[in-house]
């Protein structure tokens, strides 16, 4: 992910508003690729683009793929996010027949990267994302943070509304959201297999709403999809696991489709590390990253 300014922050992560006329990209022609500020995927393309003279940049079109919808809490507009890390974007608008596609993507410029077609064409580097929940994500974060190949691991909530993505409610148990890791990964030196290989060895998948003394849907076994590849991959990785008979009770993981990532409070980043004498981390985090350090000495970076 990449790291964020304060106002930044504030647009992306607490879906704040530029000022009209005052973004980057209001005027910007150029040819290229708009990306994600927060995590550099790719949103819109150039030829998308228009002048809606309405303060900010305007598309009406997205890459098939990168960007959700949802509905305001007041019910009066749709915003927009990324799909991947679930940054806000702005909000997308229909009915003004402003383009033959009638619709306007209007979007904060600070919410997004350009990369000009030159760079486009010569890029091959790509990450990928990964969506886990597997009890208190203090645990998972720790583990998957320390293999080669991950690029950063996040904390945070899926599988609710943004209005209730927080500590305390999703706490309650009544949000909907797991705690879960949003992953970036390097598929040239670690795999989507791999993961979930460290996923199922670190947590049991086979009791429902529960790990340990974590109870409660919020600590559900859970994998976010982000693609039809992960979701094939997962069924079988569970289809393996379940002819060879690895655990006592049946698998309850559910395979569900990715489609927000809300980022934790600020104080749940790296907790096992800067809270590694803890209790909870001695007695619970410890010995599942001992475990994993141990099972896959090879990936340890």
């Amino acid at each position: 992910m990449n790291k964020l300014t304060d106002f930044e922050r504030y647009v992306i992560e607490e879906k704040g508003t530029e000022r009209p006329f005052s973004g980057e990209y209001y005027k910007h022609d150029a040819k290229g690729v708009y990306l994600c500020k927060k995590c550099h995927a790719p949103l819109y393309r150039s030829e998308d683009k228009f002048n809606a003279h309405c303060g900010w940049p305007a598309f009406d079109d997205e890459i098939p793929g990168a960007v959700s919808r949802h509905v305001d809490a007041d019910g009066r507009r749709t915003e927009i996010v990324c799909s991947q890390c679930g940054g806000h974007l702005g909000h997308v608008f229909e009915g003004e027949y402003l383009t033959p596609k009638n619709i306007r993507h209007c979007v904060n410029s600070v919410s997004m990267l350009f990369q000009a077609a030159d760079e486009v064409a010569t890029s091959t580097h790509k990450t990928a994302f990964a969506t886990f929940g597997a009890g208190c994500f203090w645990c998972v974060e720790a583990i998957f943070k320390s293999l080669k190949g991950v690029l950063n691991v996040s904390s945070g909530y899926s599988g609710g509304e943004a209005s209730d993505a927080d500590y305390k409610s999703v706490c309650s148990g009544l949000t909907g959201h797991a705690e879960v890791v949003h992953i970036e990964f390097d598929p040239a030196q670690i795999s989507f297999t791999t993961l979930l290989q460290v996923l199922f060895e670190s947590h049991d998948p086979t009791t429902l709403n529960r790990q340990g003394n974590d109870k409660g849907p919020q600590y559900r076994s859970v994998v976010f999809a982000h693609d039809a590849a992960q979701i094939e991959e997962t069924n079988a990785m569970i289809a393996k696991l379940t002819e060879a008979k690895v655990f006592d009770a049946p698998i309850v993981t559910q395979v569900v489709a990715f489609e927000s990532f809300y980022p934790a409070e600020d104080y749940h980043n790296d907790y096992f590390a800067l809270h590694g004498e803890q209790p909870y981390c001695q007695i619970v985090v410890r010995p599942k990253v001992e475990k994993i350090r141990a099972l896959f000495a090879e990936l340890q970076a």
